[in-house]
Parts: structure tokens; C-alpha cells; sequence
């Protein structure tokens, strides 16, 4: 990361005055912004995002449980849905919590509240890819996969060996690529930044007020802002991200960061981040919601990045006969493809795909042999279709 936390402004001071034009923020020079995500009052932090931290937490847990096959359905479904106090992790102060991951994926305020049929078709999906993965694949965990068959598959060159279903797919990729939208962007852009969230009751009032929650050192709507914070860098450093931080959302900010092509995008996240939580101290809720849009533009735009590097990559490392490459790339996008129904354009309470585009992308991938055969004209049809939807292009995507 290129300086991640330095401010737009004057660095030496812990508040600056900010105009911002070459990054997309406000211009307005009413909003002192800090050259780090530090908000205090009293001399004590007011941000506080422990239950996101909480919930990567327990999603890193099951990201080695699901190549875990000594582990059965109940105990992934144990970690998927903790009930507190439940003995599901290697953590105690996981196992102490009353956070749970399945009850946040597909839970968003404006997507979802009013919306349970997709919320439950969701949340059915990942668990039906926790069930395959004990009853297909876990059994023929030291089988060579193949064509309709499921089984093991090592990466060209003596790479990593990948365990498949029948069709190609990897579920562990296929659930972890699918909760960085069920459950970080979903919480994130249409959930805690969302005026429905930030606006509720009487924050706005008690934040014009400083009337704090009960017990704590921040208002309601301080708190929320800071809560869709947590989903990116719940487990980086709040003050200077390094990113890479955990295997979800954070991950992959880093992993556009670093292409040449889209450097600058994770200082645009941070910095906007930062400005809306300044504009929410000043109670300035014009340039917080102009800081909103430019979270949920880049946001959605590293998941569409992501789609169509993999559904090239895959097609391009099976074409010169990795076929273990190519089914963990293809597993990869199949996730982010199916993040796409979470992304939120600038201004609206629209996604860039529907539910019903996603499963319809989903089906192609998955016909037939799935990934064994998958056309290349397919893969570059769907990645152009992404690509053309967030004016991006397949060669800077792509590669």
C-alpha cells in the first residue's frame, strides 16, 4: 500500500481542512478531516467495530475447516450459525460470542428486510455448498478428479492441490468468495452505510445533539458508520491498513490495489471512508452520503475486477492444459460472480446484477460438465457483459 492512511491534506496536523478533487471526495472546506480513521471524544476513541472483527474472525475458522475432512456437516454448520457459547471454534472468545455469520449473509436493510424469499434462497445456497462439500467431496478426498467425477487436482508444476465436485466447482471457493458479497458488501454498502441504517429512529437528532448510546462514547449514527468500516479492515490496522489482512473482502481490495491498472483505488476506499465519518462528527450529512457512493462505486467495482480477471484466467491457464488452474480460477469467479447481486450502484438501491442475472450466469457456468468444459465463448461473453456494466476493459481486468 502507497502511504494508505496518509490524509489528502496537511499531514502534519491531526485535522485538516480538505479539498479533494483528485480522488473523487468532497470539496467542501467545511469538514476537518484526520489524517487517520481516529475519531474521539473526551480523549477516548469513539470508534468501535468489534463485532465485524468478530465475524472475519470466525470466517477465517472455516476457511481451513472446509479443507478440513475429518470435520462433519454439523460442525461446519456449528461455525456457520455459532450459537453463543457453543464449543464451534479454536478461539474462546469466538465460541463466547453471540455473533454468528449466517445471520448476517443476505440481511441487509434495503435488499433485503422486505425481501425474505431471496434472503432464505441465499442463505440456503451456502448452506447447501456446506452440505456438498462433507457429502460429495469430502469422501473422495484422495481421488483424482476428472471429467464427472469428484475428487483431488493438483495445479501444473507441482502447484496446490484443489478438491472439486464433479462439475469442477470448489465449494470452500464458492463460499468464500460468495460471503465478501452475502456478508461484507452486503452489510457494508446496503446496510450500515445506507441512510435507511444511518438515519434510523432518532439518529439524526441524537447526532446533532451528541447523545450518545447508553454506555458508550458514540452516537448511533457514529457507531453504524463505523460498523461497515469493520467489514473491510476489521482485522488490519485501523490507522495504517497494510491490506491482505484476512481472506475475504480486504484480501482482494489489496489484490486491485496492486494491479497497475487500478492503483489508487484502496486510498479512495480508506480516504472516503474517513471523510464520511468526519462529515457525520460536523453533521454533515450531504458530503456523508456523497462519501457512501464513492465506498459502494469502488466496492463494487474490485468485485467486477475480480469476475472478469478470473473468467479469463481460467480460461487462459486451461487452454494451455492446467486444468487444476483453471478449475480454481473458475471457483474463484463463480463466488464473485455470485457477489455480484450484492454490489449497490452510486445513488440507488439497485444492484449492478439481480439475483435473477447472478443465477443466470451461475447456470451457464454450471452446465453440463461445469468447469471441464465451460466454452471459452462463454467466459469472454459473461466477462464482457461485467466489464461493459462498470465501464471497465477486459484487457486491464483481464490480466
Amino acid at each position: 500500500m502507497k502511504k494508505l492512511a496518509l490524509s489528502l491534506c496537511v499531514i502534519g496536523s491531526l485535522f485538516t481542512s480538505c479539498s479533494s478533487d483528485d480522488d473523487g471526495a468532497s470539496t467542501s472546506p467545511q469538514v476537518e478531516v484526520p489524517a487517520t480513521y481516529t475519531f474521539q471524544r473526551n480523549g477516548e476513541t469513539t470508534v468501535s467495530y468489534s463485532g465485524q472483527t468478530t465475524r472475519i474472525l470466525m470466517g477465517e475458522e472455516i476457511v481451513n475447516a472446509l479443507l478440513d475432512p475429518s470435520k462433519t456437516e454439523a460442525q461446519l454448520n456449528g461455525m456457520f450459525a455459532h450459537v453463543e457459547g457453543n464449543s464451534n471454534f479454536s478461539n474462546p472468545a469466538l465460541n463466547a460470542s453471540n455473533k454468528s455469520i449466517r445471520s448476517k449473509v443476505a440481511a441487509s436493510a434495503d435488499f433485503f428486510s422486505t425481501n425474505t424469499v431471496d434472503a432464505i434462497a441465499i442463505k440456503s445456497d451456502f448452506d447447501g455448498w456446506i452440505a456438498n462439500q462433507v457429502n460429495d467431496v469430502f469422501p473422495r478426498w484422495d481421488d483424482t478428479a476428472s471429467l464427472g467425477v469428484a475428487g483431488q487436482i493438483q495445479e501444473a508444476g507441482g502447484g496446490p492441490i484443489r478438491y472439486v465436485n464433479a462439475k469442477g466447482l470448489e465449494y470452500d471457493q464458492a463460499i468464500i468468495k460468495g460471503l465478501i458479497g452475502a456478508l461484507m458488501t452486503d452489510q457494508m454498502l446496503n446496510n450500515y452505510l445506507s441512510p435507511s441504517v444511518l438515519d434510523a429512529g432518532n439518529n439524526i437528532a441524537d447526532n446533532d445533539t451528541g447523545t450518545l448510546v447508553e454506555g458508550e462514547n458514540y452516537t448511533s449514527m457514529e457507531h453504524k458508520w463505523d460498523e461497515g468500516f469493520g467489514y473491510l479492515y476489521g482485522t488490519d490496522d485501523q490507522f495504517m491498513p497494510t491490506l491482505g489482512a484476512d481472506n475475504f473482502l480486504n484480501k482482494y481490495i489489496a489484490r486491485v490495489e496492486n494491479d497497475a491498472d487500478y492503483t489508487g483505488i484502496a486510498k479512495r476506499i480508506y480516504d472516503a471512508f474517513k471523510l464520511g465519518r468526519a462529515a457525520i462528527v460536523d453533521k454533515n450529512y450531504t458530503i456523508r452520503d456523497e462519501q457512501a457512493g464513492i465506498i459502494s462505486e469502488e466496492i463494487s467495482k474490485v468485485i467486477a475486477i475480480r469476475c472478469v480477471y478470473y473468467l479469463e484466467q481460467g480460461k487462459s491457464v486451461r487452454n494451455a492444459g492446467d486444468f487444476g488452474g483453471a478449475l480454481h480460477d473458475l471457483s474463484e469467479g463463480f463466488g464473485f460472480i455470485y457477489s455480484l447481486q450484492f454490489t449497490r450502484k452510486s445513488g440507488t438501491n439497485e444492484p449492478y446484477f439481480t439475483k435473477t442475472q447472478v443465477d443466470g450466469f451461475i447456470e451457464q457456468l454450471m452446465e453440463g460438465n461445469g468447469f471441464w468444459d465451460v466454452t471459452d465463448e462463454t467466459l469472454d461473453s459473461m466477462a464482457l457483459e461485467i466489464a461493459n456494466e462498470f465501464n471497465l476493459t477486459i484487457a486491464q481486468a483481464g490480466s
